[in-house]
């Protein structure tokens, strides 16, 4: 999940980006949006920090992760989330270059180095790459590389070679027939490739690519439809690697595409594609983007609704006991902020005219993400920056809140748009 300055060298850009006008100048105009959006997510983040650091004794820790009237919700280390709020340190440290930003990013950082053999969830990439990997990335610090190392080892006991991919969760119960599956994959596991992808080239140990790879193949193959939407949950057969359920779990529907999971699925095979350079991975990452962003449902802010086809016809509700929140549609900015700082990756390595179609989809998501609709203001939702997202609606959880994962990819995106502009008006100067 981090921009790399080999993506960002001025070849790799092949147009400049424009909106209403191609001149160095716009460029420069655009930019001021990444940086007063920076500004304030560095602001934001300093008002946390007293509040998170009240609880963060704790053997386990507790890492910002919502709010719940108008309170800090944390979680322990182990859940899938912790690794956000050290990672937007490192992102507001990268930016501002403030030595008090890089100690709290090193502090809430290697807190988390117990996880380093954790194996009871997939989710160790969100976790230990968005922390560890940011911090590798900054400091060039050599036991950060081989925590992340070990954290791919770990990782990669889940990988089953018979089904081709790596295990999410423990079990799931479906919600149509109350059956429990015992190997579900699900589409944010994507996301949790790229630890692989790194630790097999810090380490030389090609077994973590080829998982990395066997696993994008098949999710390539099983989890999504004709038309690149994607299901939440499949379900295999450890025995024999046969496609057992395809359902959802936080989506509206079994036959719906929560927004959510579409952007994971954006940004995964996007960040396979620099990984590998095959073809393949590239040729769906613009699919899944295609649909996102040309979607009928899609809101004219690029601001999408929680699921693509809530309360549409032909789509039943996956659990009806919340059948009114279900069926309300409610945005979810994390989907928009993923999707954002995705797309501005995959515009460096499309042709002329789908660079501009993906930079300014990801443009309109940021400037709508830092208005005043979705971007909160200081002293307001907890010190979190951004307003309007979507948990678990399925399971009335985190509903309408802001969640620490938005903040840390629309900080992503704002970075990845700061440099990608910087690096514009170098090449234009040449």
């Amino acid at each position: 999940m981090h921009w790399t300055k080999t993506l960002l060298g001025p070849m790799m850009i092949p147009v400049l980006f424009s909106c209403g006008s191609a001149k160095k100048t716009a460029g420069w105009q655009e930019d001021s949006l990444a940086k007063s959006g920076l500004t304030h997510s560095e602001e934001m983040l300093q008002h946390m920090l007293p509040a998170a650091n009240e609880k963060f004794s704790s053997v386990t820790g507790a890492y910002p992760r919502t709010i719940k009237n108008e309170k800090l919700v944390t979680t322990s280390m182990y859940d899938w989330t912790p690794g956000f709020f050290p990672g937007s340190l490192w992102y507001a440290y990268e930016y501002s270059k403030k030595a008090d930003l890089k100690a709290e990013a090193i502090k809430w950082t290697e807190k988390l180095e117990p996880l380093q053999t954790f194996t009871e969830h997939h989710d160790l990439g969100f976790m230990m790459y968005c922390s560890y990997g940011n911090a590798y990335r900054l400091t060039g610090n050599e036991s950060y590389k081989k925590i992340l190392i070990n954290a791919a080892r770990a990782l990669s006991t889940r990988f089953n070679p018979t089904a081709g991919v790596i295990k999410s969760w423990n079990s799931f119960k479906s919600w149509q027939d109350n059956t429990t599956y015992h190997f579900p994959v699900i589409i944010d596991n994507m996301m949790n490739l790229e630890l692989l992808f790194f630790a097999s080239k810090m380490s030389g140990d090609t077994s973590f690519r080829h998982i990395a790879t066997t696993h994008a193949l098949t999710t390539m193959k099983n989890h999504f439809r004709p038309d690149y939407s994607s299901y939440h949950v499949v379900c295999y057969d450890s025995a024999n690697g046969k496609v057992l359920a395809r359902e959802t779990a936080q989506g509206y529907a079994n036959n719906s595409t929560w927004s959510r999971g579409q952007a994971w699925a954006i940004y995964g095979y996007t960040m396979t594609y620099r990984e590998t350079k095959d073809p393949r991975f590239l040729n769906m990452a613009i699919g899944l983007s295609d649909y996102f962003i040309n979607n009928k449902r899609l809101p004219e802010d690029c601001v999408p609704y929680w699921d693509f086809n809530a309360n549409e016809t032909g789509y039943t509700p996956g659990i009806k006991s919340n059948a009114n929140k279900t069926n309300t549609l409610y945005r979810d900015a994390s989907a928009a902020a993923i999707t954002a700082s995705a797309l501005l990756e995959l515009s460096t390595y499309v042709n002329e005219g789908q660079s501009k179609k993906y930079r300014e989809a990801a443009v309109k998501m940021l400037k709508s993400l830092s208005s005043d609709n979705y971007t909160a203001q200081a002293g307001t939702n907890g010190s979190f920056i951004i307003k309007h997202c979507v948990g678990s609606i399925p399971h009335n959880s985190e509903i309408d809140v802001p969640l620490v994962y938005a903040d840390y990819y629309y900080i992503e995106a704002l970075l990845r748009y700061h440099q990608l502009q910087k690096e514009e008006i170098l090449f234009s100067s040449n």
